[in-house]
């Protein structure tokens, strides 16, 4: 090998080195690879910056999803979730059987609002037959009574049966008393208890009506808790406004039937029962709170449906066009619902599908005032120019 020092020729950085690497025909080096030039042997190779690393691109309303577990530690979350709700449930089982003669109370008003009713709707004074303190009927007095006997201007007159000594025969006769408390009594159904066990029934009833209520903001924050990890931000978003819309809506509905519906019903069930020669002064305790707690749980769930129905229109399933040509359906399913849950009674029918329709006729105007909405922004995102690119 021969030595550079003595070959100026070999020596690449004496000016006398030729380099044979370059003996070749420029004009044909030119057209095989143009990009390349004499003078880039000697400079430095460019090396491009490293890529950065790989972010997914993602929309921040789909973003908020809780991290990923395998199904056994899903299904030992569910367990704790049921646990938690058993117990809470249990715990106002018990406050409500502690307050069981105020949930009783509770419970009875309806029946003294439809006495009240029934009273008021009767043009003639009531009259109560007594006998020292048992109340033996109730009925309106006879028309023209009133002004023979002076009963006076109250509303209810108590007839006293009592000794009346004529010479030397003694009667009984009643005589007019309107200071008596069965007087200013209304005519309320009485509730009975016929079985042994009849009372620890009704307790039981009433305990977990009342429990379940009691309970129920921390059983849907347990579930929430369970529910809301698995959720994006949207779906996070939409129910929150949902479970607001539908809490309002539910205690609606239960206040619409406690207050105004549920005596009404009451009332009618009576006078039906009076109008096929059935008295209806008496009813099992048992049974009548079995009919209020359902009748107001059911108007309740049905005050539920616009949210129901406003979900299926954000997730696409129904539009404005399918629920206005369902409207003529929806009137049917709603005095199905009445005859259901309420009396077998046209007029409480009636009142109850007449909010339950109100309701969906505005599910209705909502979802055509969301589309109306939508539409009006794709016609602005298309009738607006692209930007222009920046020079």
């Amino acid at each position: 090998m021969t030595d550079p020092a003595l070959n100026p020729e070999l020596d690449p950085y004496n000016e006398h080195y030729h380099d044979h690497y370059h003996d070749y025909d420029p004009q044909h080096h030119q057209e095989s690879n143009p990009s390349h030039h004499h003078d880039d042997f000697h400079q430095t190779a460019y090396t491009p910056p490293p890529p950065p690393p790989y972010e997914p691109v993602t929309d921040a309303e789909d973003e908020g999803g809780g991290p990923v577990k395998p199904f056994l530690e899903h299904l030992e979350d569910f367990r704790w979730v049921l646990i938690k709700c058993v117990v809470v449930t249990i715990v106002g089982m018990v406050i409500c059987l502690a307050a069981g003669t105020h949930l009783m109370e509770i419970i009875k008003q309806p029946l003294k609002k439809a006495a009240e009713r029934n009273e008021s709707l009767t043009t003639n004074q009531m009259l109560v037959v007594m006998a020292g303190t048992n109340v033996l009927t109730k009925m309106p007095a006879p028309p023209g009574m009133e002004s023979l006997l002076n009963f006076g201007t109250n509303r209810r007159v108590a007839l006293e049966l009592m000794p009346i000594t004529i010479g030397s025969r003694t009667f009984l006769a009643f005589s007019p008393t309107t200071n008596t408390p069965a007087a200013a009594k209304t005519d309320e159904r009485e509730l009975l208890n016929l079985r042994p066990a009849g009372g620890f029934i009704v307790a039981f009833q009433l305990a977990i009506y009342g429990g379940i209520i009691l309970a129920s903001p921390f059983l849907i924050f347990f579930i929430g808790q369970f529910l809301l990890p698995a959720l994006k931000l949207n779906e996070k978003h939409y129910l929150l406004r949902g479970f607001i819309a539908g809490v309002v809506l539910f205690l609606g509905g239960v206040s619409f039937c406690y207050f105004k519906l549920m005596p009404l019903a009451l009332d009618a069930s009576a006078k039906y029962s009076q109008w096929l020669g059935i008295s209806a002064d008496q009813w099992t305790a048992e049974d009548y709170i079995s009919f209020v707690c359902k009748f107001m749980l059911g108007m309740g769930l049905g005050f539920e449906m616009p949210v129901v129905i406003l979900v299926l229109v954000k997730l696409g399933v129904l539009n404005y066009r399918m629920l206005a040509g369902f409207r003529r359906y929806m009137i049917v399913i709603n005095l199905v619902l009445g005859a259901v849950l309420t009396t077998p009674e046209v007029l409480t029918q009636v009142m109850m599908a007449i909010p339950l329709q109100i309701l969906y006729e505005i599910t209705v105007w909502i979802a055509y005032y969301w589309e109306w909405r939508d539409r009006k922004r794709e016609e602005r995102a298309a009738a607006t120019p692209p930007p222009h690119p920046a020079r």
